[in-house]
């Protein structure tokens, strides 16, 4: 086993014990505060996205999301840890967002001119942070909210894993060579399929109180959360060779930066959040 293969693993470890952790034994409000640090985190290297030079910069920049964060929180009311359904205008934004950025990475490089301005991409950070921490809060106050939490992150490595496996295999036909050279279609529906497969598991093992759920809509909500996953990691890929970074940061040993394994998320949370308050959950 190689170095890096190695430190990749005991880093995905520990990263996977203290998300059980907080999800099993942190009350409500105290996840909703670390998951902002960790949304804080990822500002502090978005910062690097938007040419911060000095730690002052940085922290300048990521101080603006868990300001966000604190706002979002007293403003929809997620203290309450009821079904927040005043969030879903702000999350319909964030899937809004995340539409055009499908449109941008189709056209890419067209309009590449608007991702070189600085004030745009440090929008992007503010909003795609904040709008993930909120999906999470949001996640967080259905039933069974951690369960719920750990389904959107298991989605999103069943995509990732089937995509990684189907496309060493398979892979011929690039998905966005001049992005991500090394994702291919076939990854893209390996993925597809592993969700499916997933999806399909938890169906079977829902309670009877989820009975009014359909296969149709849970499965059209895994694919949707999967397929904003990828969008998410296209995004930050794209952002990350503008500004001609490998990854963007290397807190995490084998994995590089904390936003480097929050890009799938980012996409995927508000897509995800949204879907369940759609589907009725």
């Amino acid at each position: 086993m190689g170095e890096m293969l190695r430190q990749r693993i005991i880093t995905g470890l520990i990263l996977a014990g203290a998300l059980l952790a907080t999800l099993a034994y942190a009350p409500h409000p105290l996840q909703a505060l670390l998951f902002a640090l960790v949304a804080a985190a990822g500002a502090w290297e978005w910062a690097g996205l938007v040419g911060a030079k000095t730690a002052a910069q940085r922290a300048g920049f990521a101080l603006v999301v868990p300001l966000l964060c604190f706002l979002l929180w007293q403003r929809i009311g997620l203290a309450d840890q009821q079904p927040a359904i005043e969030a879903q205008p702000w999350l319909a934004v964030s899937a809004f967002f995340w539409s055009a950025m499908l449109l941008a990475l189709k056209y890419y490089p067209s309009g590449s001119w608007l991702l070189k301005q600085t004030w745009v991409r440090a929008v992007m950070g503010w909003l795609i942070l904040s709008g993930t921490w909120l999906a999470v809060a949001v996640c967080l106050t259905f039933d069974n909210g951690p369960k719920v939490m750990l389904m959107m992150i298991l989605t999103v490595a069943a995509a990732d894993i089937g995509a990684y496996f189907v496309g060493r295999r398979f892979g011929r036909h690039a998905l966005a060579k001049e992005i991500s050279p090394g994702k291919t279609w076939e990854g893209f529906w390996g993925g597809m399929l592993a969700v499916t497969a997933l999806t399909f598991a938890v169906w079977q093992s829902l309670p009877p109180t989820y009975l009014h759920l359909s296969f149709g809509s849970i499965l059209a909500l895994g694919l949707a959360t999967a397929g904003a996953s990828v969008v998410g990691d296209l995004t930050v890929s794209l952002l990350k060779r503008e500004m001609g970074m490998k990854d963007t940061g290397s807190w995490l040993p084998g994995h590089g930066g904390v936003l480097d394994r929050l890009d799938s998320i980012c996409g995927a949370a508000p897509i995800f959040a949204l879907g369940l308050l759609l589907v009725g959950y």
